[in-house]
């Protein structure tokens, strides 16, 4: 196959608009192709290609967040449902164009679409059995899933093309598809800004604020989408409004979406128990570019002098999930974003008032053995010999370092369900009238700290998170 021409565009919206539009074609064609039987012709079924040669480099603003490069050259990225991420492709572009000299290539890419990550096209099982073309349709591949940019390895950067993007369309397309297996509806409608909880009840509640929220004069939400696909828009939002939703789900983690007409809206999603969840939702999630994802979450609490119902914001990260202790070495630390923490400290004082003592700062240690406490004195002794962890939980520090490895922002709003190491352990009956009492003023405190985010998005347009080496252009 002779490598694909790409035109020379003449603006960031036009390259923008290309690309969704080559996208839509190479859909259209698959049908086509598909439903007549020309499968020969499946061969351009292709993803679209970005190239931004940067002409020269020089000098930008230290505050800049990203949309800068270390030398001039060509980058590039294959991108696939780029109409997911028109806004940010948008933005992206706009800054790296406004701070060096660039033009701008787009076109088809070299590689083939397989049907299965395409919507409403027919089954390829026939086409795939049609002799000597049958190789013309590609199938889904994991030869080409990796987060090789995203992890920084040698080769990624070392090409006569520098990565733009952080994914291929391949890891992109496979994540998306996990998305929807794990939460049941489409990725199409995740919002800008991710709570996570492992408790159905924190979901209760947000649709409870969802619902309200629609009701509201001026509300800035357009509608909420629940895990079964029902869209409950603001008429609709009032006529159940103190009535019975069907909340349950079979899929493994529920997703519920509060959207805004920007995107800048708020999912909740239920992940579970584990820090295998917490990697597998948000390995998957990091592809969408989310401004920021934060954990509610019930915690183990350390301290003789906690209460049930005290809450815990973690600025610190013991990982001893070990989830993913070869994609960041456990020498590295895993900062608190500061952004995220103050926004999380002034919702929990707007909600509980004055009251100084009921939240910590502290060090979240997360573990993947549920049982942890099921040890000797002398073997918990030793656990947290020299530690100063205040709390234990299973996903805070998986959910944490995947944020750092993706340059996401992130946070923990933990609170406090039992006391093992002080005669409190969690036990149903403790358990259900704690859980009872707290659920709502917690997932209002996740809740009115990212709308204050979503107020002013560029207060999280962190440095923090960016790389000494091996950085692309794009956040």
């Amino acid at each position: 196959m002779n490598q694909p021409e790409l035109t020379q565009v003449n603006s960031v919206e036009e390259a923008v608009a290309t690309l969704i539009r080559l996208y839509e074609n190479a859909e259209d064609l698959a049908r086509e192709v598909l439903e007549n039987g020309n499968y020969e012709d499946y061969r351009r079924v292709v993803y679209p290609k970005l190239i931004v040669d940067v002409k020269a480099w020089h000098p930008i603003s230290r505050s800049e967040p990203f949309g800068y490069v270390n030398e001039a050259g060509r980058y590039s990225a294959t991108f696939s449902k780029p109409h997911l991420m028109r806004n940010y492709l948008q933005e992206q572009l706009e800054r790296l164009n406004g701070h060096y000299p660039c033009e701008i290539f787009v076109g088809p890419s070299e590689t083939r679409i397989p049907p299965e990550f395409l919507r409403d096209v027919p089954d390829a099982s026939e086409a795939r059995r049609a002799g000597d073309v049958a190789d013309a349709i590609p199938r889904p591949t994991l030869d080409e899933v990796h987060d090789a940019i995203v992890d920084g390895e040698w080769e990624a950067f070392h090409g006569a093309e520098k990565p733009l993007f952080h994914f291929g369309p391949q890891r992109f397309d496979i994540a998306c598809a996990r998305i929807e297996h794990y939460t049941g509806i489409a990725v199409d409608s995740v919002q800008r800004f991710i709570l996570f909880t492992n408790y159905a009840m924190h979901t209760t509640e947000f649709v409870k604020f969802g619902l309200r929220s629609l009701t509201e004069e001026g509300s800035r939400y357009t509608a909420l989408i629940l895990p079964n696909g029902q869209r409950i828009g603001a008429e609709e939002a009032a006529a159940v409004e103190g009535g019975a939703l069907e909340l349950g789900s079979r899929f493994q983690m529920p997703r519920y979406d509060l959207c805004t007409d920007d995107g800048y809206g708020i999912t909740m999603i239920n992940i579970g128990v584990g820090p295998s969840n917490a990697k597998t939702i948000t390995d998957c999630l990091a592809v969408l570019r989310p401004e920021a994802w934060i954990m509610i979450g019930h915690c183990a609490g350390l301290d003789g002098r906690m209460r049930i119902g005290d809450l815990i914001l973690g600025n610190a990260y013991q990982r001893q999930d070990r989830i993913l202790d070869s994609r960041i070495q456990p020498a590295i630390p895993i900062p608190a974003v500061p952004e995220i923490q103050r926004a999380l400290e002034a919702s929990v004082a707007q909600i509980y008032g004055d009251d100084k003592s009921l939240m910590r700062t502290g060090t979240v240690l997360s573990t993947d053995d549920r049982n942890w406490e099921w040890h000797t004195p002398q073997g918990l002794w030793e656990l947290f010999q020299g530690s100063t962890a205040a709390a234990v939980d299973m996903e805070s520090c998986t959910l944490a370092a995947n944020g750092y490895r993706y340059r996401i922002p992130y946070g923990t709003l933990l609170s406090v369900s039992d006391l093992p190491l002080h005669a409190v352990p969690k036990l149903p009956t403790q358990a259900q009238a704690f859980y009872s009492s707290s659920k709502e003023a917690h997932v209002m405190c996740a809740v009115h700290a990212v709308e204050s985010l979503a107020a002013d998005p560029e207060r999280l347009r962190t440095r923090k998170l960016r790389r000494t080496m091996g950085e692309v252009p794009f956040r």
